[in-house]
């Protein structure tokens, strides 16, 4: 029952991915950091090293292969280059988060990753109304 679900999940996620404009697929990319680095908390929590662990890993896989890899620097100028600095201010912050198991520094993450989301999805709606 539980595999069907899974599948299930995957399928919206895939059909959602499929379906995003470029500016949809960043703002899935915000959320996806969000709510791995959300379920680390849960995890540390629940004093779940390895599950935190992977949670925090993931989170940061999204960051660096999704995030910051489709930052165009050289089209982008300064706002990419602000945001690459960003973006890895937020990988460090993830790492001490990890080591220190600091709820403190993944609510700063949260934060920070939030706050890109919601700017993303404002860009966003004024990008696409005629």
């Amino acid at each position: 029952m539980m595999y069907g679900a899974k599948a299930y999940a995957q399928v919206g996620l895939e059909t959602g991915i499929n379906s995003a404009s470029p500016h949809g697929l960043i703002v899935m990319l915000y959320e996806g950091a969000i709510e791995a680095i959300r379920k680390a908390k849960i995890y540390l929590e629940m004093q779940n090293i390895e599950m935190k662990t992977k949670s925090v890993d993931k989170a940061l896989r999204i960051i660096k292969d999704g995030l910051t890899a489709s930052l165009d620097v050289n089209a982008g100028g300064t706002l990419a280059q602000q945001l690459l600095s960003l973006y890895d201010y937020i990988g460090k912050e993830l790492i001490l988060a990890n080591a220190q198991n600091s709820p403190e520094r993944m609510d700063t993450c949260i934060d920070l990753l939030d706050d890109l989301r919601t700017a993303w999805l404002e860009i966003g709606q004024t990008v696409t109304k005629p």
